[in-house]
């Protein structure tokens, strides 16, 4: 039977990836408590459906930064993409041209950034600042070249997470898929970290926005301070990230941490979030306390290793479809109709009066 969802996909990768891939992708730093915390959230939020409103011509399309996209779900970035699968992050830009939407493109891809674009995917780029700003301004200017639409900085990641999973497993790109940023594979993600400054700094946003000529979004503000700060720097939005419980655990798990966020940016700029996302409620949660949209890695990635391009396309569009279900269920008929009052902390029974978790 094919896949019904995105946890068939994710079991059906389990078996298709050699432990130390499987490892890689699916892990979390140290206990993996924020790994497993940025999906079991979502179950703390529960959704406020309106009723009786005509729903019929109900749309999932939305705008992110000013670009039409069929759905406000996103591809995120992820690394090393044909190790998961032959078609690589090549497959995967065209799976997201085949569902509308835009696809990041990660700084440690194994395919270059002319490839994906040569797609004609609508495209952001990942950055890492790495200690070589020679190579720092050569990726910044092949985004530019290669027509990506925004840069998105990664910041939580000055230096690598305690990922316990690849140490065990020693995972390895293998030396026949080079990592076009490096030009050469054989590498592991301790080394990838070694070549990342740890000195970027809040002012540095304004330098490489400048540089690039592009809408820079920040990704993995989890506070309301960070959030402030970014509006301050320049930045074109923000994406609330933990890394995808791969950096510091014991962080808030991304959707708790959206509200403040939201709060701090007050309309300034726009938000997205990403972690933990399985399902297409989980993309109106996120609506309703604020998020232009979501960005989803693991989920697509899944679909790539089991079948390809063809495997993430299927899973970008039955997301999609349980996005305009969960919409239509929750009496909205597009994103913009989602509102706070559409979602409500679950109530938890506890040995006294009934309180609020949280």
């Amino acid at each position: 039977m094919e896949p019904l969802n995105v946890w068939d996909y994710e079991a059906l990768a389990a078996e298709h990836l050699e432990p130390g891939a499987h490892g890689y992708y699916a892990g979390g730093a140290g206990d993996e408590q924020t790994l497993r915390d940025n999906v079991e959230a979502y179950r703390r939020w529960i959704l406020r459906p309106r009723m009786l409103i005509d729903v019929e011509g109900c749309t999932t399309a939305t705008t992110v930064l000013g670009q039409e996209i069929s759905m406000p779900l996103l591809v995120a970035p992820v690394a090393f993409q044909r190790v998961a699968h032959r078609d690589g992050e090549v497959g995967m830009a065209r799976a997201a041209l085949g569902a509308d939407t835009i696809v990041c493109y990660s700084t440690l891809a194994t395919s270059t950034p002319a490839e994906v674009a040569a797609t004609g995917a609508k495209r952001w780029f990942q950055l890492y600042v790495l200690r070589d700003e020679g190579v720092t301004h050569e990726l910044i200017a092949q985004a530019r070249e290669c027509g990506f639409g925004a840069l998105v900085l990664t910041i939580d990641a000055p230096v690598r997470g305690n990922r316990e999973r690849d140490l065990r497993t020693a995972f390895t790109v293998p030396p026949d898929l080079p990592v076009a940023s490096f030009r050469r594979g054989g590498i592991t993600p301790r080394e990838v970290f070694d070549m990342i400054s740890p000195s970027l700094t809040w002012p540095d946003l304004e330098r490489i926005a400048g540089e690039a000529k592009l809408p820079l979004l920040v990704k993995g503000v989890l506070t309301a301070e960070d959030a402030r700060l970014a509006c301050e720097h320049g930045a074109a939005g923000i994406v609330v990230s933990n890394h995808g419980g791969r950096q510091l655990d014991g962080v808030a798990a991304t959707i708790d941490a959206l509200p403040e966020v939201v709060e701090a940016v007050d309309g300034r700029l726009e938000v997205l979030v990403d972690g933990g996302i399985r399902r297409g409620g989980d993309v109106v949660k996120a609506l309703a306390l604020g998020a232009r949209a979501v960005l989803a890695g693991r989920a697509p990635l899944w679909g790539l290793v089991v079948g390809g391009e063809a495997g993430a396309r299927h899973v970008l569009e039955l997301l999609r479809e349980e996005i305009r279900l969960s919409l239509q269920l929750a009496g909205c008929t597009s994103p913009a109709d989602v509102t706070l009052g559409h979602v409500s902390r679950r109530l938890v029974q506890t040995a006294g009066p009934t309180t609020l978790e949280g």
